[in-house]
């Protein structure tokens, strides 16, 4: 019959296939707004990032971007699910739509990016690859670490970091690797390996988390660009630019100095920008999908990038790390939103 009716049968293949459309399909943010909830998927152990305290709550810089896009698409920075994942499992639960974003220190490269079922919307924090070793070694100097075992966790870029780094070098090294990032430095507190190699921001993490920070140290030398972000499904670019404009909107307002406590007055500036920014002038709600109040909900309830960084990160967490390149590109940061009009 199709070769007698080719135009009949394409029209009766091409509406199967509409039919067969999973409901999956369904835009994200569309989803989240009927749901009523952002289903987020994060570490849940990595201080700084993602981690849950004492009191059974969720912390981190990476937290707090799913809140904020809670607060921009729902008005409500706590209707927030938080998902642990790991490293192994991280992709697979966000291609299967079992979690609207993902917000798991995760590295931006081209092989995630290109020609896969993901896509970062955004860079949240520039980390870079180091190496923890115990003081009592004396060790100054990667070079030092020639033939040693360096645990690693495995499905990230490490382990082909560190071993491009270490021949280029001729330098021998023992890679030992772990499905997890507790497993990997359990065992090197174990002292099963000489050393440890992970961003520089989780190093430094593992060892407040553990206590020891007087006993072990993170070498200078970082190895690898690690541009940390948040990722969504390929093919929904609404939902890519809500998850991308929410971090630049943190960004925005540290730039003009607009916090959780001074917002309010500054919804009555008469600055242009600062007033299409917070909503007061209306138009980049709607372009988003959004109320036009999104952003004056997102510095409201959660505050702007700085504030995040400081409260989890730098002088206000337990790891008082200094800001350097994460900090605005107007104090010789690499930070820089758009503008956003």
């Amino acid at each position: 019959m199709c070769l007698v009716n080719r135009a009949l049968c394409a029209a009766v293949l091409a509406l199967a296939g509409l039919a067969a459309w999973p409901a999956a399909a369904e835009p994200t943010l569309e989803t989240v707004k009927k749901r009523g909830e952002l289903v987020c998927g994060a570490d849940g152990r990595l201080p700084g990032f993602s981690f849950v305290d004492e009191r059974k709550e969720w912390r981190g810089l990476d937290v707090d971007l799913c809140r904020a896009i809670a607060a921009a698409v729902l008005g409500d920075a706590r209707k927030v699910k938080f998902v642990p994942l790991s490293t192994a499992q991280r992709f697979r639960a966000l291609e299967a739509g079992e979690v609207d974003v993902l917000a798991r220190n995760t590295t931006v490269t081209l092989q995630r990016s290109v020609g896969a079922k993901i896509t970062y919307a955004a860079v949240n924090y520039f980390d870079g690859q180091a190496f923890l070793v115990a003081n009592k070694l004396g060790v100054k100097l990667l070079t030092s670490l020639g033939g040693a075992t360096v645990c690693f966790t495995r499905n990230t870029t490490h382990e082909t970091h560190m071993v491009n780094w270490f021949r280029a070098r001729k330098l021998s090294l023992v890679p030992v690797g772990f499905d997890t990032q507790d497993a990997m430095f359990d065992a090197f507190f174990a002292s099963r390996c000489v050393a440890a190699t992970q961003d520089s921001t989780a190093l430094a993490a593992a060892v407040v988390r553990r206590g020891k920070a007087a006993d072990y140290t993170v070498l200078p030398q970082v190895i690898s660009k690690e541009p940390l972000g948040p990722f969504v499904r390929t093919g929904d670019e609404a939902w890519l630019e809500v998850v991308r404009w929410t971090h630049y909107a943190m960004l925005e307002a540290e730039e003009r100095d607009i916090t959780r406590f001074n917002v309010d007055q500054e919804r009555r500036s008469t600055d242009a920008e600062v007033r299409l920014l917070l909503g007061v002038v209306r138009g980049n709600g709607k372009a988003l999908g959004l109320d036009d109040d999104w952003a004056y909900n997102i510095v409201k309830q959660v505050g702007n990038y700085g504030e995040s960084f400081e409260r989890h990160l730098g002088a206000g967490s337990p790891l008082k790390l200094a800001r350097g390149v994460n900090a605005l590109w107007s104090q010789g940061g690499l930070m820089y939103p758009p503008p956003m009009r």
